[in-house]
């Protein structure tokens, strides 16, 4: 691509509010322009008007604003927008149809059946894309060898791009696909995204629809099988839909920004960001492509400014702006995910791996039960923080302005009603004044209860200054977490990375952040206010082509595959050449997307470092790459297990990126302050000198504490750090460490946050070494564990994830051990324990513990513990999870107190020995995989090592008797929001009944009764729970140990509190819960337990909420659902229906309470195990009617190709899930086996049966109930359906590994 000299560039950043503009000029020089994005009055559209008054004030020469502007001095333009983001945050795109499979029209209504937020009784997801849904009378199916089907006729064979042979089970009617879409067409619709099972391989059926959509009228047509040909059909499935819906805007946007200019711009050459941070023609730009392009030019532009070459140090991107904060990381290569979800639709397309979180500079201020809070909630550009004189509450923004760190008079005056006045101290004083009233009205409150308890207290108010520094530390805390989260998901330590610091916000925070982090680095781009927009002018065109394989990566396979990047490479070369680039330009890079055989773990792998030799591909040794970066991310290498070649994709790139030539001027002496102010620090108030960056000399120093600002951003320079101005005109700040001020064991509720992040990031980082160091599918893979910290006497301080059925249960386990052990734990002991008597939840549920000793202590200070699910540790059936069973033994090998490392030696003969043990009982058998269970329990000691180590070193920074002080006070407030949701209760049901006590009761499908009635204590907030009368243990497995009813309690309680709390020992401290001996919630020691994990906690739910009148009940089930054979087993969970509640309708299937499972993709399930997904959709009318309907459950039919033994075990078969308020029940479920040779067999909720090919199951689970009475009109209002824009919506690699942790 030839340089445009003589011509003015223009690379543009078109955001939300802010439209971004850099230009270069014909003489070299370069400038930059900020102007509103929507200004209706002025001008019709952001990007021409900043080229507009660019070359009018350049050149000065008129360009009127009603004509379109010549392009005659345009050399190129390059843009980024949030079009694509925001059509799909306000829903509005494209109307749009999706043709689908046949039995499969509401796949993506289902998705993967996980609710987004696992304690929302009303699970809001946001709505699907498309409006219309047309079922196609097509199939194929992947041949599979062994397969005992038995044929009644030939099926047409074909071969697919991956090397697959399919079979054409159903051939395409296009006279009736013709009929459906004309149909669609009369409708007004007229973009159509099409879904095909399978047709990532075989898209013949795809293309031929595609044709005739075409040939009718269709003006967008969207096939899966090009958009994004990866396997697995759901987030295929979203993307086609995306790019269906998306497109058509994107062109629509494109048509009137070039309108504006003479000739519609065909002569200039104008290049869109895409979400991978790479150019594209503005003809190829599409809706699946686009949805990050905004943040991907910053990350371009702080990857090439901030990276050294020669240091190689890597880089850390914050980009803090006004709602959210973008987190990304570069380290010599881009770093991609290629599967992400962004309002509410997972896209299955490269894009760079940015993380957004919760805190920008118009992220709100609460005080919430003792508790400083920052966000979610935003106040958005209208009304805007309080200072902005429209009436917006408190934000981060607002505590910047009142610690004197933002300066008015540096600020234009575009604020107030009338957009003519300057920034409002006042306002911002006045709110921090009342809410600093409010604080310290709670501290001595608090004060007044620590006196008449004769302990100690800090008796001092918060000055308004010290309210507003705090929420600052507990912002700046929450956006280090998942920087934390990011670096150390991948092997990385966080303290050796650059902090590159951009977006209007983040100046203000860079210092503190990185001290926090250890970092000593901050890099600020002279241009970090428009750093998006200078990013696109350093970007490279790309061209990618990707496509499925299902090689294995060895010797002979190495011909098809260099046969293959070849043929991929060439098209690349192809298209860039076309486009003026020539070969010395284009550079092309290979990657495999690559797992070990029998794992879902793939990772997209360059061969950058590893050149090919004889025993690697011709592209590079992938072999050596692979197992490189395995170690680096998971701790471990599989060597004897085949790797398989998932994807092929070359990434080709066009280098057209500007150098830029800007040199700031050079001075002596020292840099002058044009004023000073005072700000305040943890010192108190300080005197800071103001800079103008404009105005610095390269190559001098300021020390802080100090102010530097631009027209664009202004940073903050801390105390103990210093500032440089390098010869490019960027600021490079060196943190000093922090001048440690001593923290007292009295309450800083300031301290009280962040004490609370820091717990919560303890546990996290345990599951993160947990996930990168375990083996099986299930902890690394499906992310079913948790870790926690609990304080010395057990009582559970910090767990994560929240996998609900863990809640409470893992502290009843310490706190077994402690009683039980009591003196004899030493340093280097550590202990295992799975038994129900022990605080066990159902036997494959394997506990570690390990207790955390300080010198001159001689018991231990903490515990940390990690709780992982292991997919079969002996039993009467593979998985350890038998349907039938009657006795605890027979669920597989039991631990109570055994010591698992003694004296820091793993006991592997001694753990091997118990988890053989089982085969001793009759027709039990031992672990059946033993490798497994041992690389897992090792994982399990490491993360507990980690969390240790985490906590000494909290110690060492404040010292025990401060940690263990601030550990009592999060679970103080815990507890305290908890008495305040049962004060609340108690006050409307006294207004309501005159009575205090609740009760309610429900049924087991065998009639035992869960019975509860609750005793509520209005003055203390205090409630006793008894579950008097509930039914004896049964003969079966659907016993539930007492630590599965604490479990169900803490869930009920954190969703009825409706607020983001510490889930701690704290929740159960106003609680006393009574449950009978020798009851189905507390049965003896030998019970069988695994049916009482996954069903009989459900129905604890159901009464509880059943009793507080929260909620119609949810399906009540969880639907689990085995098959295997001597050589494969598969385990899922399956949805329903959730019940409606006071102003919302149960949503249909999705899981509820005590499960958040997700179900396996139909395209993996088919290409794993031998069985045929022949149907998953909603099961119309099985919710409850009502004024609010009830969720409907779903139809799942699988038809089994071999031999195998199907388990299921199941409630809500003979009971429905009740309704409340009037509300009718849902439907109860249905398990049918349809034979092959026609018989159609009840099979009852809890079963094991032998089937044969051709044996159909078909499941249909049951469906939510509904609430209030049809008709009645005297209920609460319907709540009004929330934009999605209107709540926070985070996104990133950090976001979904938490989805995924929940989704268990």
């Amino acid at each position: 691509m030839a340089e445009t000299q003589g011509k003015f560039d223009f690379a543009i950043d078109r955001g939300g509010t802010f439209t971004d503009v850099f230009a270069r000029l014909p003489d070299g020089s370069e400038r930059v322009l900020k102007l509103l994005s929507r200004d209706p009055q002025n001008y019709k559209d952001a990007p021409t008007e900043g080229i507009r008054r660019v070359l009018e004030e350049e050149t000065g020469r008129m360009f009127p604003r009603e004509q379109p502007v010549d392009t005659s001095l345009i050399g190129w333009i390059r843009m980024g927008t949030t079009v694509a983001t925001n059509a799909l945050l306000e829903r509005e795109g494209e109307r749009t149809a999706l043709m689908v499979t046949q039995g499969f029209k509401d796949l993506l209504h289902i998705g993967t059946q996980a609710r987004p937020k696992l304690f929302d009784l009303e699970v809001a997801v946001p709505d699907v894309l498309y409006e219309e849904v047309i079922e196609v009378a097509e199939r194929v199916v992947l041949v599979q060898d062994g397969c005992q089907l038995p044929r009644k006729d030939p099926k047409r064979i074909v071969t697919g791009s991956t090397g697959d042979s399919l079979e054409v089970w159903r051939e395409l009617d296009l006279d009736l696909v013709e009929k459906d879409l004309k149909g669609v067409l009369s409708r007004g619709i007229t973009s159509l995204a099409v879904l095909l099972l399978h047709s990532y391989t075989w898209s013949d059926h795809e293309k031929a629809v595609g044709a005739l959509a075409l040939r009718l009228g269709f003006s967008q047509v969207s096939l899966s099988s090009q958009v994004m040909p990866m396997v697995r059909a759901v987030p295929r499935g979203y993307t086609v839909c995306a790019d269906a819906y998306l497109t058509p805007k994107i062109h629509q946007y494109l048509k009137g920004f070039t309108s504006g200019f003479k000739g519609g711009l065909k002569d200039v050459d104008v290049l869109f960001m895409q979400s991978d941070g790479g150019l594209t023609p503005m003809d190829q730009f599409c809706g699946s492509r686009a949805v990050l392009s905004g943040p991907a030019g910053g990350v371009v532009g702080y990857a090439i400014t901030s990276y050294n070459q020669m240091e190689k140090k890597p880089v850390i991107g914050f980009d803090m702006g006004g709602t959210s904060t973008d987190v990304s990381r570069y380290a010599g290569q881009y770093e991609h995910v290629f599967e992400a979800t962004t309002a509410g639709v997972t896209l299955q397309a490269p894009q760079l791996d940015i993380n957004t979180v919760a805190a920008g500079g118009g992220s709100r201020l609460f005080f919430r039960s003792g508790m400083f809070v920052v966000g979610p909630e935003s106040a958005g550009a209208h009304p805007g923080p309080a200072c902005y004189r429209k009436g917006g509450p408190l934000t981060v923004t607002d505590a910047n302005l009142a610690l004197g760190r933002l300066l008015p008079s540096f600020f234009p005056k575009i604020f107030g009603p009338g957009e003519n006045e300057a920034l409002s101290s006042e306002e911002t004083m006045k709110h921090f004044h009342r809410l600093s009233k409010e604080i310290n009205l709670f501290l001595s409150s608090k004060q007044s209860q620590v006196s008449t308890n004769g302990a100690n207290g800090s008796g001092s108010e918060m000055s308004v200054e010290e309210v507003a520094m705090g929420f600052i530390r507990v912002a700046n805390e929450a956006m280090c977490r998942p920087i934390r989260a990011l670096t150390q998901a991948k092997g990385h330590d966080t303290s050796q990375h650059v902090l590159a610091c951009f977006g209007g916000a983040g100046g203000q925070h860079a210092c503190a952040i990185a001290r926090a982090l250890g970092m000593k680095t901050v890099f600020i781009h002279k241009y970090s206010g428009v750093l998006s927009a200078y990013g696109l002018a350093l970007a490279d065109v790309v061209e990618e082509e990707q496509e499925p394989c299902s090689l294995q990566y060895e010797q002979q396979a190495f011909r098809d595959l260099n046969r293959r990047v070849e043929q991929l490479s060439e098209r690349c070369r192809e298209t860039l050449c076309a486009r003026g680039f020539s070969s010395s330009q284009i550079s092309l890079e290979v990657f495999l997307h690559l797992r070990y055989k029998g794992t879902d773990c793939a990772l997209m792998v360059t061969a950058d470092a590893h050149p090919a030799n004889a025993q690697s591909c011709a592209a590079g040794d992938f072999r050596s790459a692979f197992t490189k970066r395995y170690l680096k991310e998971f701790g471990f290498t599989i060597p004897d297990r085949p790797i398989m070649v998932d994807d092929i994709r070359v990434r080709g790139c066009g280098k057209s990126g500007i150098k830029s030539v800007y040199k700031t001027k050079t001075g002596r002496g020292h840099a002058k302050p044009v004023t000073m102010t005072k700000c305040y620090f943890e010192e108190g108030y300080l005197d800071t000198g103001v800079y103008l960056w404009e105005e610095l000399p390269s190559g001098h120093s300021i020390k802080g504490p100090a102010i530097i600002i631009d027209k664009n951003s202004t940073i903050l320079v801390e105390p103990c750090c210093e500032a440089r101005l390098t010869a490019g005109g960027d600021v490079c700040m060196t943190v000093g460490s922090d001048p440690h001020c001593a923290l007292g064991t009295e309450l800083n509720t300031v301290q009280l946050s962040i004490f609370s992040h820091r717990f919560m990031s303890i546990a996290e980082q345990m599951g993160r070494v947990l996930q990168r160091t375990s083996i099986s599918t299930n902890i690394k893979e499906r992310l079913d564990f948790s870790c926690a910290v609990f304080g010395p006497d057990g009582g559970l301080v910090s767990n994560a994830p929240h996998i609900p059925v863990h809640l409470g249960a893992m502290q009843e386990t310490v706190q077994f051990q402690i009683r039980s052990l009591g003196n004899t734990l030493k340093e280097g002991d550590v202990i295992l324990s799975n038994h129900p008597c022990a605080g066990g939840s159902h036997l494959p549920d394997l506990t570690v513990i390990t207790p955390v000793f300080r010198k001159g202590v001689s018991s231990p200070v903490f515990f940390v513990a990690s709780r992982g699910h292991h997919a079969d540790i002996g039993g009467i059936t593979p998985g350890s999870m038998p349907p039938h069973s009657t006795s605890l033994q027979q669920e597989g090998a039991v631990f109570i107190s055994f010591k698992l490392v003694t004296g820091g030696v793993f006991q592997e003969e001694a753990v091997t020995e118990a988890l053989m043990a089982p085969a001793q009982y009759p027709e039990s058998s031992g672990t059946r995989n033993l490798h497994d269970n041992l690389s897992d329990l090792r994982a399990q000691v490491a993360a507990n090592r980690r969390g240790s180590q985490l906590v000494g070193e909290l110690i060492d920074s404040y010292g025990l008797a401060v940690v263990q002080a601030y550990m009592g006070y999060i679970q103080s407030n815990a507890e305290l929001a908890v008495r305040d949701m049962l004060r609340d209760f108690a006050r409307r049901r006294r207004q309501e009944t005159g009575s205090l006590d609740v009760e309610a009761e429900d049924f087991m499908d065998d009639g035992t009764a869960i019975r509860l009635r609750v005793q509520i204590n209005e003055t203390e907030g205090s409630a006793v729970f008894d579950f008097t009368g509930t039914g004896t243990e049964v003969w079966g497995n659907c016993n539930a140990p007492r630590a599965i009813t604490l479990s169900a309690l803490i869930y009920c309680l954190r969703c009825m509190v409706g607020q983001d709390i510490p889930l701690n020992q704290g929740c159960l401290a106003p609680i006393k819960v009574v449950i009978p001996p020798g009851s189905i919630l507390q049965p003896s020691q030998n019970a069988a337990v695994v049916g009482g994990n996954v069903l009989t906690s459900q129905r604890v739910v159901d009464v509880i909420f059943r009793a507080f009148e929260v909620c119609a009940a949810s399906q009540g089930c969880m639907n689990n659902i085995s098959f295997g054979s001597e050589s494969v087993g598969y385990y899922e969970t399956v949805a329903g229906g959730a019940g409606a509640g006071p102003g919302w309708r149960g949503r249909s299937g999705v899981h509820s309470h005590m499960t958040n499972t997700r179900i396996t993709d139909p395209e993996i399930l088919e290409k794993r195990y031998p069985v045929i997904l022949e149907h998953f959709s909603l099961r119309p009318g099985s919710g409850g009617a009502g004024k609010y309907c009830g969720g409907d459950g779903v139809v799942r039919k699988l038809l089994f190709r071999n031999q195998v033994v199907l388990s299921v075990l199941t409630e809500r078969r003979s009971t429905r899930p009740y309704g409340l308020q009037g509300g009718e029940d849902g439907s109860s479920g249905l398990n049918l086996l349809h034979r092959a040779d026609g018989r159609v067999l009840n099979l009852g909720g809890k079963t094991s049966v032998s089937l044969q090919p051709g044996d159909m199951f078909c499941l249909y689970t049951p469906g939510g109930g509904g609430y209030g009475r049809e008709g009645d009109t005297n209920g609460k209002p319907q709540t009004k359906r929330r934009r999605l824009n209107d709540s926070f919506l985070e996104r990133g690699s950090v976001f979904e590994y938490r989805m995924a942790q929940e989704g268990v």
